[in-house]
């Protein structure tokens, strides 16, 4: 149960829903996919072997002009698996959703005992009261922590993808289980062959360009690190509400000869800009995990992340072995971040080569699926019984 569904909309959620839900109907259980309208007639999805749920007569944006959530979805979705569920919950064995966002949670636990399925939910992110207060200012914060808190305290095997994460959940709940699924990758495990670094200095970014992935804050960087380095080229992938703020510092230092904005491009084409760039660049302030840092890895290309309260990414990298990690986002910072990886040339790209090979199977989709298997047995005995 997730109120969006790959590849209508594109997130590490998603894509982990998708691959649960078709896990499970591949090994021959009885799957159903609750989900938003995300998809105009005729463009229906088609997940093998799995029922596919659209709730709503009409598609609802999620994000508003800010790249921020919008309310409305989310209590819709709540509202509407509520009634779903007091109708149907008593054909499932488990529930399995995300904590966000917590409204459909919440119907969940309301709907139970009429259902009495076990409740499964992925804390992918658990916010903390400073970054409520900044995401919706004094009293929004305020009420988005009681929501979050109270989802926390509902009976539930908890999951999360990163020790941040579950640490703060179980802060929360004291004495709470949480089990740490440690793999979301869901590409080839294959050790990826050490190439030469290119001739030209290259950074690549990959996202989204909303406030908490941070990206107007490369300028400057790029800027800094091309003083010492004057053939350093960057190509910012992506779109969002802050391009034309990015468009601004780009004029602004002189940089539209060296930093190419093609916006959002084909998975093809985002493959092979990392394949040939020299390191790949994530300034995000917020992250449930840090994708970026396996897909890179995997490339053999090194990988900067920067610290940031609640950024899970750094725990994927070793500084000096798949990358680096920006103490913050300053020019001077960031950008000698940038240049370490880049002087780090031959060497640093086998040795993220090597990384990869060493935790792919600990990062893997199918390693965290193995978990649930198990799990979801577990559960489904347990509610028989």
């Amino acid at each position: 149960m997730y109120d969006c569904l790959f590849p209508w909309t594109v997130g590490g959620a998603e894509r982990w829903y998708r691959a649960l839900a078709e896990r499970l109907a591949s090994e021959g259980h009885e799957v159903t996919y609750v989900t938003l309208l995300q998809w105009d007639e005729g463009d229906e999805p088609n997940l093998p072997g799995v029922e596919v749920v659209a709730l709503g007569r009409k598609r609802r944006p999620l994000y508003d002009g800010e790249g921020k959530r919008k309310l409305g979805p989310p209590l819709f979705f709540g509202w509407a698996t509520l009634w779903w569920l007091l109708r149907r919950g008593r054909r499932f064995d488990v529930v399995h959703t995300a904590s966000f966002p917590f409204f459909s949670m919440l119907s969940l636990a309301v709907a139970w005992p009429v259902g009495r399925y076990r409740i499964l939910c992925d804390w992918h992110e658990v916010w903390s009261k400073d970054y409520w207060r900044e995401y919706l200012g004094p009293l929004g914060g305020r009420i988005g922590w009681s929501v979050q808190w109270l989802t926390a305290k509902v009976p539930q095997r908890s999951f999360a993808f990163s020790r941040l994460h579950g640490d703060r959940l179980r802060a929360i709940v004291p004495g709470r289980e949480v089990v740490h699924l440690t793999g979301e990758y869901a590409g080839s495990l294959e050790p990826p062959q050490p190439t030469a670094a290119p001739s030209t200095p290259h950074i690549v970014y990959a996202g989204r360009y909303i406030p908490e992935k941070r990206v107007p804050s490369l300028v400057p960087a790029i800027a800094w690190a091309r003083e010492r380095r004057p053939d350093l080229r960057a190509t910012l992938l992506g779109d969002g509400h802050e391009r034309q703020q990015v468009i601004d510092e780009v004029a602004g230092a002189g940089l539209q000869d060296v930093v190419t904005l093609p916006g959002f491009v084909s998975a093809e084409e985002v493959d092979a800009t990392f394949a040939a760039c020299s390191v790949v660049v994530q300034p995000s302030a917020r992250e449930g995990y840090g994708m970026v840092v396996v897909e890179s890895a995997a490339r053999g290309v090194p990988v900067v992340v920067a610290e940031a309260d609640d950024n899970a990414a750094v725990e994927l990298v070793e500084d000096g072995v798949n990358g680096f990690v920006a103490a913050d986002t300053s020019p001077a910072v960031l950008g000698q971040a940038l240049l370490d990886a880049i002087d780090g040339g031959d060497a640093l790209r086998a040795s993220t080569c090597d990384w990869f090979a060493r935790n792919a199977e600990r990062l893997s989709l199918g390693r965290s699926l193995d978990i649930l298997d198990e799990v979801y047995g577990r559960e489904a005995r347990a509610r028989h019984a």
